[in-house]
This record gives C-alpha cells, sequence and structure tokens, in this order.
C-alpha cells in the first residue's frame, strides 16, 4: 500500500470503539488503538479521541490509513535458527552477540535485519509499520528463544498473554555463590536507577516508580563459587532476572552491569574468556494465538555456558 486508504461502514452493535471497528473490519483491535490515538479514525464525522468510547447502533465511521512507514533496517542474509514457523509466528533461537532492534552503534547485523530477509515481508505491522512483529525482547548478551508475530492477528493475541503474564518462561542462569534458601520468590519492583538512567534497580514496595516484578528461582545445581539456577518469570520487566538476583547477593556471572564476579570465579571466566552474562532463555510456552493449540519450545544450554558450568564442578576440582 503506498497511498493512504480509507475504510468505511456502519456500526453494527454497540460496544467499545476499538472492539466495534475490528470485529467490523480486517483490523486487529491494536491496530484500530493506534489508528484512533493517532487521530485517524472518526465516527459520526467527528474524529474519534479515545477506543473506549461507546458506539452505538447505527453510527458512520471512518478510518484512514496511511501507507506504511519504511522498514528501520535493511533485509540481510544472516542465518538464524528457526526452532518453529508457521504462517502466523516464528520462534526464533537467538544467538548471544545478537542485538533485537537496530539501535545507535548497531543498525545492522541485529534480529530484525535477519527476519527482514527470511520472512519477505511476511511479518506483522501493527502501528502501521512494516516492521518485524517483535513482540518481545531478550538482552543483546542473552541467549535463546524468543517468538515474533508474522501476522497481526498472532501479534495481538501474543501481547494480550505477554500482558496478562500467561506465557511460560524459564531461564537458566549461573550466578555467584550457592543461593539460600534453594529455591524461593523475589517480589520487587523494578525502574530505572536514580544512581544510573541507563540501568534498572529494585524500588521499595510502596515506591510509585517503576513496576512490580515476581521472579521463581530454583538453584538445580550447586558448583564451586556458583550456582546453576532456573528463575521463572511472572512478569517480563527489563533486565528481571540480573536485577532480582544481583539484588539478593547472587548476581549472575560475567555480567558486566550488575555485579562481578567473586575473586574465586574471576580466573575461571578470565580463562575462557567468558564477557557476558551467563543468562539463557531455556524454555518458551504460549497459546498459539490462531489455532489455539499450547505450544511449548526448549532450547538446550550453548556451549560457552555449558563449559563455564564444566570449569566450576566440584568434580573438577
Amino acid at each position: 500500500m503506498t497511498e493512504h486508504q480509507t475504510v468505511s461502514g456502519t456500526v453494527d452493535k454497540s460496544g467499545r470503539l476499538d472492539k466495534v471497528l475490528a470485529d467490523a473490519t480486517e483490523f486487529s483491535r491494536e491496530r484500530v488503538k493506534a489508528l484512533i490515538a493517532a487521530g485517524k479514525v472518526e465516527l459520526d464525522g467527528k474524529i474519534a479521541n479515545s477506543a473506549s468510547t461507546k458506539a452505538q447502533v447505527g453510527s458512520s465511521f471512518s478510518i484512514h490509513v496511511p501507507p506504511p512507514d519504511n522498514p528501520q533496517a535493511d533485509p540481510q542474509d544472516i542465518p538464524i535458527p528457526i526452532v518453529y514457523e508457521d504462517a502466523h509466528l516464528v520462534v526464533v533461537d537467538k544467538p548471544a552477540g545478537m542485538v533485537v532492534h537496530p539501535a545507535a552503534g548497531n543498525q545492522d547485523g541485529t534480529l530484525v535485519n535477519a527476519l527482514l530477509h527470511h520472512c519477505a515481508g511476511q511479518l506483522s505491522g501493527i502501528g502501521g509499520v512494516a516492521r518485524p512483529g517483535i513482540v518481545h525482547r531478550i538482552d543483546k548478551d542473552t541467549s535463546g528463544l524468543l517468538v515474533v508475530a508474522k501476522s497481526d492477528k498472532a501479534h495481538e493475541g501474543l501481547a494480550a498473554q505477554f500482558a496478562d503474564h500467561s506465557i511460560e518462561r524459564a531461564y537458566l542462569a549461573v550466578c555467584n555463590g550457592n543461593p539460600s534458601p534453594s529455591q524461593g520468590t523475589i517480589d520487587q519492583r523494578i525502574g530505572r536507577s536514580d544512581a544510573n538512567r541507563k540501568k534498572m534497580a529494585v524500588l521499595p514496595k510502596d515506591s510509585s516508580r517503576g513496576k512490580r516484578a515476581v521472579t521463581h528461582y530454583k538453584v538445580l545445581q550447586k558448583l564451586d563459587g556458583c550456582s546453576l539456577i532456573e528463575c521463572r518469570l511472572e512478569t517480563g520487566r527489563t533486565h528481571q532476572v540480573r536485577v532480582h538476583l544481583a539484588s539478593i547477593g547472587h548476581s549472575l556471572l560475567g555480567d558486566p552491569v550488575y555485579g562481578r564476579a567473586n575473586a574465586q570465579i574471576r580466573p575461571v571466566l578470565k580463562r575462557l574468556g567468558f564477557e557476558r552474562q551467563a543468562l539463557h532463555a531455556a524454555i518458551l510456552g504460549f497459546v498459539h494465538p490462531v489455532t489455539g493449540n499450547f505450544m511449548r519450545f526448549s532450547s538446550e544450554l550453548p556451549e560457552d555456558i555449558r563449559q563455564l558450568i564444566d570449569e566450576t564442578a566440584y568434580s573438577n576440582r
């Protein structure tokens, strides 16, 4: 679509404007919300100013759809491990070191560049932007699973599951020390650090800033000076696992931002050349937003973390 498109009609049932128009057109509810926010929707000849506006039977509507913006990145033929793919979504096993989105200093070589090439335009463009439907992210130096939407319907359905915390997500990590108790729950708000706005931090429970974050952890294997730990997320805040574990005194090995390895482990990291946080998105489960089937994917630990575990196992001491 290279020109503006106008979709007009008459409301055939009462209800919230965004829901009514999504039911009456080919657009997803999230797309309709974005168009309303951009002032592109008229109801009875007047610009609609809220997605929650009550629409009445018989009211006329017009949706003015702008052409999609140009992609923010160029397609690049970059190999990416595809775990699963169908017409609606793709599950990727992202390697450590790959940035998800282009940004200053990382304009190419990102997962977005790779997906633009791999999917050749068959990606969600919610909001009218012709770019891949990235529903969630993992950090550059975190490896593991993430799901990408190829259709607006899939994007909307996956986003809703992330919003209501029904997605199953489990991370494997190697942290400093041996947490005691060996399993528990960290329920601490996370927001921007006052000392460094580029970092996240645990905030007081009564703080009006940040958002509630919940991480359930369990030690899987006690190692020499560190532990292999599983973290299951109820919420998905920026740097959640890294910040939460650092807050209880067990920062991730190799994490350059939220902690440093203890004196016992530093020589091992140096010998291995291990320079990233030891964090891997190992399990991802969700309800397929179109078929309704539950899907669950797992990813084995990458070689660098397996080697780190081998080097710190008690049997090697």
